[in-house]
């Protein structure tokens, strides 16, 4: 199990990656889109300088001469850059993962919301598939039994593909993706924030602090 930050903004990475729990990283368009007045290759290489893992950047193309183009180009910045492909309709998506697969480019087949998709994802060569976790409940599918029913497959047919599961919007969503088979889980900043945080270690921590108060108070002294 691993878990991914989901964001491209430099003052959060920095404040995660000392956590020492942080695998690798994520971002999409409407990722970068949030971060104003930047230059995205400079943008690109600090994150690089910052993080230690794959971190995947999304092909900014809809047809398989645009996404090929794109990914030779950022996969030249650095051999951490994985490429987003997106699962289009016309099966584009997954002919620019075959070709990358025989040039050894690491993809990310992305926006995925069925089983299937994450099939043909590994056929083609994926070297990570992008499950849209609260994206497929919001379709009304069952997001929990489509992470179940990859992993199963892809732990029967041997595949190296790894499934990202990705839209994360709380911390209990977390425990469901990993329980549920996910290899890796993508986090935003504002949830994985929130998921040292219980009440009652609070209490129990601040019950402990003020006993050892008392104690250094009654401490017989040398």
């Amino acid at each position: 199990m691993e878990i991914f930050l989901d964001t491209a903004n430099l003052d959060e990475i920095k404040e995660i990656v000392p956590w020492g729990i942080m695998n690798g990283l994520t971002t999409n368009q409407k990722i970068f889109s949030k971060e104003k007045g930047v230059n995205f290759r400079e943008h690109v290489s600090e994150i690089l300088s910052l993080v230690d893992g794959p971190i995947s950047i999304e092909a900014p193309a809809n047809d398989v001469d645009g996404i090929v183009k794109a990914a030779r180009e950022y996969s030249s910045w650095n051999e951490k850059i994985v490429v987003k492909v997106p699962m289009l309709a016309n099966g584009d998506g997954l002919r620019a993962v075959s070709i990358l697969k025989e040039e050894g480019i690491k993809t990310n087949v992305t926006v995925l919301m069925s089983t299937n998709q994450v099939l043909l994802s590994a056929l083609a060569g994926a070297t990570y598939a992008s499950i849209f976790f609260n994206r497929v409940r919001d379709y009304g599918d069952d997001a929990e039994r489509v992470l179940r029913e990859s992993r199963t497959i892809l732990d029967r047919g041997n595949f190296e593909t790894k499934i990202i599961a990705g839209s994360i919007r709380k911390p209990e969503d977390v425990v469901e993706v990993a329980t549920a088979g996910a290899h890796i889980i993508t986090i935003p900043y504002k949830i994985l924030v929130q998921m040292p945080y219980h009440q009652k270690t609070v209490e129990t921590l601040e019950e402990f602090d003020k006993a050892w108060v008392e104690f250094k108070k009654g401490e017989r002294r040398n």
